[in-house]
């Protein structure tokens, strides 16, 4: 039976998952709203749906779901909108997984988290992915789903990453002492999503992010390094001219640790720290 997955909002992380997929003879359908998007999805590999909207037929010999819609203040959208296609085919998945982030933990001052480390979002974002975390563990329980959920830390990956804001003179070296980030290379969020479904263990939860937290004017200082580029001036965050957005991402600082898919999974991560990672997108760049 040929594997066939169905990404309910086929953006930046889906589409590397594919990118691994495709060459094994998976079939892939996923969803955007955008028409100029589906066309860039068929060309390559993907069979585009312009959904909402479009007819949920397809998910009728779908072995796999991939969930990467992000959530509003009411909770999961693809949830509201295709529950009753997805209940009719949640007993025979061999795999649901739903993209989350760590912002569920909440702040932690710098301290560590893991997969077990109760969740106390403060911001917007993370109280609608912890809402939308619980719907989707609701709907497992009731349908016998096998449901497994990923909490991403700051993705960056090809096109995602500090350089152009470095070469155009915008990044910004924002200081707030004891600020950490947690960050993850879409290769290996692809590499992490492959190895669950090869190795399904429904109700897992795990944390996506590399081994090494660190300072966000640090990454921005590494990246001006290696292209050779002044560093950016230090700002305080109480003078930094920012959106509510931007802020809203200093008001949380975490370790997170990765154990879990490591132990579990057997991943070796690509790319262990922001270093190694962004050596590897300028190389490719270049």
């Amino acid at each position: 039976m040929t594997s066939h997955l169905f990404s309910f909002g086929h953006g930046y992380s889906a589409q590397a998952l594919a990118r691994l997929l495709l060459p094994q003879g998976w079939h892939i359908t996923g969803t955007t709203r955008s028409p100029d998007k589906a066309g860039y999805l068929a060309e390559t590999g993907i069979t585009p749906l312009i959904w909402p909207g479009g007819a949920l037929d397809t998910l009728g010999d779908t072995t796999h779901v991939l969930i990467s819609a992000g959530p509003d203040a009411d909770g999961d959208p693809v949830l509201a909108a295709a529950l009753e296609p997805l209940a009719r085919v949640a007993p025979r998945l061999r795999w649901l997984g739903y993209l989350s982030t760590t912002g569920v933990y909440g702040d932690h001052q710098g301290g560590w988290v893991d997969e077990t480390t109760p969740l106390t979002p403060s911001t917007r974002r993370g109280q609608a992915r912890a809402l939308a975390e619980t719907q989707w563990q609701d709907f497992a329980r009731e349908t016998g789903a096998p449901l497994h959920i990923f909490r991403l830390a700051g993705i960056y990956g090809p096109g995602r990453g500090p350089f152009a804001k470095v070469r155009n003179g915008t990044a910004k070296r924002i200081i707030k002492p004891g600020q950490v980030f947690s960050r993850i290379h879409v290769a290996d969020i692809a590499q992490v999503l492959e190895a669950s479904i090869n190795r399904p263990v429904p109700g897992a939860i795990y944390n996506l992010c590399d081994n090494d937290p660190a300072p966000p004017e640090d990454v921005i200082a590494y990246a001006a390094t290696l292209l050779g580029m002044p560093v950016p001036s230090a700002i305080p965050i109480d003078e930094a001219d920012m959106t509510p957005m931007a802020r809203s991402f200093y008001a949380e600082s975490k370790r997170v640790r990765n154990d879990r898919v490591k132990d579990e999974l057997g991943v070796k991560l690509i790319y262990p720290d922001y270093k190694s990672g962004l050596r590897a997108l300028l190389a490719q760049e270049r």
